[in-house]
């Protein structure tokens, strides 16, 4: 099948839909220096990533479920838990080097100066993508990858093995919250003072509240207005933060809500495990002005430089789609078909939702390149639907909405 071309590991693309199973919260998997606040604001769902349990619903199906809380994120402010974003520090004199050289974009001080946070892709010697972190770098020789879901501190461990470079790879004891949504911004005033207005998009800023260490950054994972709260000596000042926080957000209607993937699917933000992993590369998932193979030696050039080479064969596409309301994590990837068949699939759905900017089904999904212009006609398999009633779809420009980030940047408002 189309979806498992050339992998060593095979999507699983078995449509077994959701068994409805408890799961086990247990030692094994970390709980973060949040979790019991999120227990306390009545969190519904979790999952696993980053070996720690992460949030994923709050709002009860009486307050509209997950597009409740994506109303609320578009109309007022949201606290969400985060820390799974573990924080990879990389330190030492050769800390600079070190970063150039796992990340595929010039990273030097002209680039990158202190106080200031990047988008980065993270890349294996096949051109794999290993992660996709934000990169903050908080001092000359002091770097940290705010981590999406899988082991970069073992990866960077094991560069070290085989190179010179003069650096420590710790973990560290810090947790990142995330303030969002339109009254974000009052909010962090009322917190923090003043000048955490100037702080540009993807800028940092080094400060305190009360006794707490905190790094804030304006950046976010819903694009809309936001910040995140990186939190230093997570351990002891977790309850102290969030109820700073939420007691000083009581005048903004500040709620608890899951990270809003309703919205960042709009937006076109990728989800590492879903949308891309290690045996897909920035080419196949639209993230070529990422890669810069002129900035010099970097894990993957080499690789990267063939495949642009020569093209890829299939690449992750916008839909829009008919049927039922998606109104839930798809627990499967759904399959793609051409239209008119039902056997022989061509590619998969990675993420999908309703989207109340477009009143209509939105996803992300692979398919070969010959049918990833947009316009094209295609057909989902959608659970629930008639097995032989396939749904519509249609290849739609990505970002669904706000493509120049005008809202997240504070140039416009939702």
């Amino acid at each position: 099948m189309f979806g498992n071309k050339n992998r060593h590991v095979p999507v699983n693309l078995r449509q077994s839909g959701d068994p409805g199973i408890d799961m086990l919260v247990g030692t094994r998997v970390r709980k973060s220096p949040f979790f019991h606040k999120s227990i306390e604001h009545g969190v519904r769902s979790v999952t696993v990533y980053n070996h720690m349990y992460h949030p994923r619903l709050y709002f009860s199906p009486d307050m509209g479920g997950l597009l409740g809380e994506y109303d609320y994120l578009t109309r007022h402010v949201t606290l969400w838990n985060v820390a799974v974003e573990r924080q990879i520090r990389v330190k030492g004199p050769d800390a600079q080097a070190f970063v150039n050289f796992v990340t595929t974009r010039p990273l030097w001080d002209e680039k990158l100066p202190v106080n200031k946070a990047r988008y980065v892709i993270l890349c294996n010697q096949k051109g794999g993508i290993v992660n996709d972190p934000v990169l903050l770098r908080v001092a000359e020789d002091e770097y940290w990858f705010s981590i999406s879901d899988s082991d970069v501190g073992l990866w960077f461990q094991g560069i070290l093995c085989g190179t010179t470079f003069d650096v420590e790879v710790d973990h560290i004891d810090v947790s990142p919250v995330q303030i969002q949504g339109p009254k974000s911004l009052p909010l962090m005033k009322k917190l923090f003072g003043e000048a955490v207005g100037d702080a540009p998009y993807y800028g940092l800023w080094q400060t305190s509240l009360g006794n707490m260490n905190v790094i804030v950054s304006r950046t976010g994972f819903s694009a809309e207005i936001g910040y995140e709260v990186y939190l230093k000596e997570a351990t002891k000042n977790a309850d102290a933060l969030w109820d700073a926080i939420m007691e000083a957000g009581e005048e903004f209607n500040i709620r608890v809500i899951a990270p809003g993937h309703i919205r960042r699917l709009e937006a076109g933000i990728l989800s590492y495990g879903q949308d891309m992993d290690i045996e897909t590369n920035p080419f196949e998932v639209g993230l070529d002005r990422r890669v810069h193979l002129d900035k010099g030696d970097f894990i993957g050039r080499e690789a990267l430089t063939r495949i642009k080479a020569a093209g890829v064969s299939r690449k992750l596409v916008g839909l829009v789609m008919g049927g039922h309301d998606i109104r839930w994590y798809n627990s499967d990837f759904w399959l793609v078909y051409p239209v008119g068949k039902h056997e022989g699939a061509i590619g998969y759905v990675t993420s999908a939702f309703y989207s109340p900017k477009l009143d209509r089904n939105i996803a992300l999904a692979m398919v070969p390149v010959e049918y990833s212009e947009i316009g094209t006609s295609l057909q989902v398999d959608l659970p629930s639907e008639a097995a032989t009633e396939f749904t519509w779809a249609e290849v739609h420009p990505t970002p669904f909405f706000d493509p120049k980030k005008e809202i997240p940047a504070g140039r416009t408002s939702s």
